[in-house]
């Protein structure tokens, strides 16, 4: 496999390799802005790497990717299109996201759990109007100043009686989708767990905005006129301004969109993404994964325990997740009640209920 052309590497090492990205395609290429502080996002701490890739990452030999997963990774990075990822629970859908924002310096991973009640507005913002109406009122019956107010006067920060309203923006909290969409110069990571989850609408919904990289605020663009510039919380809990009542990106987001192959998804949104399917792991795979989170005694007391697992999953649907459940509980076991523990912990998950 020629690697000349790889921005990711899944080298787990971080490394600046996003700067050498080319261009995207003109019918990928945004211009929304001015562009953010350069590396701004990036100083937002993940405090997930550890539990997502292992806090002895460094000691363990890492396991280099397949060459299919790397492909399509730097495809979907290449392309500016999101990343497909199908697999069984606990192939490792949701760590490439934090594998790919570790190893290229992207900063924290954006997560947007989508259950059956999610809709697109949950990614994108959350306007509490309700808190806002709570706080006129009270300024109106000239209850004092509402907390966070500067008395500056406008549609959405109006003195009304004695007390003054804050400004809109303090009632606007950007979502997942919607900070990952704000113009950086480096792109965000976004993943968007288990779409599969979703009701019938949700991957129809996102069509539009993946395709145009923006999205509107009604609230921002109905006072545009007075306030054209109104700063907003974002799911980092950061500030930010938004002009204009819109938000555009600059650099794409690398988003990751993974699903448990519990269903079809519309031919629409299939032909935006980039598509890649995990198998179950092999056993190379997970020593190193078992290496990674628990340590180098771990994968080596835990060997049989990786073995009996690998012959189950040939006949059974079984997580990895559960492997280090039981390597973990059974290194302070001794027998016979380790290999009790261990089955106890390592159920098959597509058993008859």
């Amino acid at each position: 496999m020629n690697d000349e052309w790889l921005i990711y590497r899944g080298v787990g090492e971080p490394h600046d390799g996003i700067d050498a990205l080319p261009d995207p395609p003109p019918w990928r290429d945004f211009d929304g802005g001015p562009v953010a502080e350069p590396g701004g996002p990036a100083r937002v701490a993940d405090g997930n790497v550890a539990r997502r890739l292992g806090a002895h990452r460094q000691a363990a030999e890492l396991h280099r990717p397949e060459p299919e997963e790397l492909e399509a990774i730097n495809a979907a990075l290449y392309l500016r299109r999101p990343l497909l990822v199908t697999g069984f629970p606990g192939t490792g859908k949701s760590t490439l996201a934090h594998a790919v924002a570790h190893e290229l310096r992207l900063g924290r991973v954006l997560r947007w759990p989508v259950v059956s009640r999610t809709v697109l507005q949950d990614g994108l913002y959350r306007y509490d109007a309700l808190a806002r109406l709570q706080d006129v009122q009270i300024a109106a019956s000239g209850g004092g100043p509402a907390p966070g107010t500067h008395g500056s006067g406008s549609e959405s920060g109006t003195a009304a009686g004695p007390a003054a309203v804050p400004g809109i923006g303090k009632y606007i909290r950007l979502g997942p989708l919607g900070t990952a969409l704000l113009p950086t110069a480096r792109p965000r990571v976004l993943l968007i767990d288990e779409l599969d989850k979703s009701d019938i609408d949700l991957p129809n919904d996102l069509l539009n905005v993946l395709e145009e990289g923006e999205f509107a605020l009604p609230e921002l663009e109905r006072v545009a006129d007075t306030e054209p510039e109104v700063q907003v919380l974002t799911d980092d809990g950061t500030k930010v301004t938004v002009r204009g009542g819109r938000v555009r990106c600059r650099a794409f987001p690398f988003i990751i969109l993974t699903s448990n192959g519990e269903r079809d998804f519309p031919a629409a949104l299939l032909r935006r993404c980039i598509q890649l399917g995990l198998g179950q792991p092999g056993e190379k795979r997970l020593a190193t994964m078992v290496r990674a989170h628990l340590g180098e005694e771990a994968a080596r007391l835990g060997a049989d325990l990786i073995r009996e697992f690998l012959s189950r999953s040939q006949t059974e649907l079984v997580a990895a997740d559960q492997l280090l459940n039981a390597v973990y509980l059974t290194h302070y076991a001794a027998p016979p009640t380790r290999e009790d523990l261990a089955d106890l912990l390592i159920q098959r998950l597509d058993r008859p209920r």
